[in-house]
């Protein structure tokens, strides 16, 4: 066998090294029902309040970590720097974490206004905030281990009764400060997916206040599209946010249960869940297909849009029931 030949062979093979390996960190985790059942139908400290949502947020964010291949969005050598789908998909599980870690430090872990902020999580909320693509002085997994080993130190404080200053109110007020937020992030993603075919959008910003005002002027119509090399990132980016959001909905459902059933909102919550599920359903296709309209391709960001449209629209109505007294 001449050089030639050994030359092309190791090619190949570093080819199939490379094509395994990127398959192998590019599954994307399933999602973790049991592990939420198990604090329904465990007792004593698992029992308390908070307990499981604070649970979730946990696992959530180590499974993002400690997923096959580990966290890929700051790595900077191939093959892993080039799957920037799993990156996206990444960023969509962080920010939904964000969101959350932020409720707890600012609403969930404080009765009124004028509380002190819990020692705990003033620590950990800021640490999920670090570029997610630092990859040195820090690492964002540096900085995300630091902020959940804080989660498990409030965790374990919920259910100490020597430390009082460390709670979680299941209030519905606070519920829905938080499903405000979500909202906004459903929202986005939606009008993002949307415009994978692209559409003509009138400007609705100072709908509904006739006082309103913008600082600077903007264009009553305007067409919207989402440039073809970031259709397939807006896709995983909403994909897991969602498979984020499905379980803190989940560990909310347990948590939230009293304050949910006195509304009579707890079969909205589990039509919110049922919608979140439906947008982890496997894809077939080798790539996100963006087809048109009505036209013979299938337009994956259109199904995945109806799916998080459809959560949203919900979300809405729970927000309002959890108004009602």
């Amino acid at each position: 066998m001449n050089k030639r030949n050994i030359s092309y062979l190791a090619l190949c093979l570093v080819l199939f090294i490379f094509v395994v390996t990127s398959w192998w960190v590019s599954r994307e985790p399933a999602v973790m029902t049991e592990q939420i059942q198990q604090t329904k139908q465990t007792g004593n400290a698992t029992s308390r309040v908070g307990y499981t949502t604070t649970t979730a947020l946990i696992n959530v964010t180590e499974t993002l970590l400690d997923k096959p291949g580990g966290y890929l969005a700051n790595d900077i050598l191939p093959p892993f720097s080039l799957l920037d789908n799993m990156a996206a998909w990444e960023f969509g599980v962080l920010e939904m974490s964000r969101d959350l870690a932020l409720a707890f430090r600012k609403d969930f872990s404080r009765s009124q206004s004028q509380s002190a902020e819990n020692e705990f999580l003033k620590v950990a909320q800021p640490q999920f905030n670090i570029d997610h693509r630092s990859w040195a002085i820090p690492s964002a997994e540096s900085e995300y281990r630091k902020a959940i080993n804080q989660l498990y130190l409030y965790r374990a404080a919920l259910s100490d009764s020597t430390l009082p200053e460390s709670q979680f109110y299941a209030r519905a007020d606070n519920l829905r400060d938080w499903l405000k937020n979500v909202e906004k992030r459903l929202g986005s993603y939606s009008q993002r997916l949307s415009a994978s075919v692209g559409q003509e959008r009138l400007n609705t910003d100072l709908a509904g206040d006739v006082g309103a005002r913008q600082s600077t002027n903007a264009p009553g119509q305007q067409r919207v599209k989402t440039s073809w090399w970031k259709i397939d990132d807006e896709f995983y980016e909403a994909r897991g946010a969602a498979w984020a959001l499905l379980h803190y909905l989940k560990a909310v459902e347990v948590d939230f249960a009293e304050v949910l059933h006195r509304r009579n909102a707890m079969v909205s919550l589990q039509q919110i869940i049922r919608e979140l599920e439906a947008t982890q359903q496997p894809i077939w296709s080798p790539m996100v297909l963006n087809g048109s309209g009505f036209g013979l391709l299938a337009n994956h960001s259109l199904v995945m849009a109806n799916y998080i449209s459809r959560a949203n629209a919900a979300l809405i109505d729970l927000s309002e029931l959890l108004i009602q007294g």
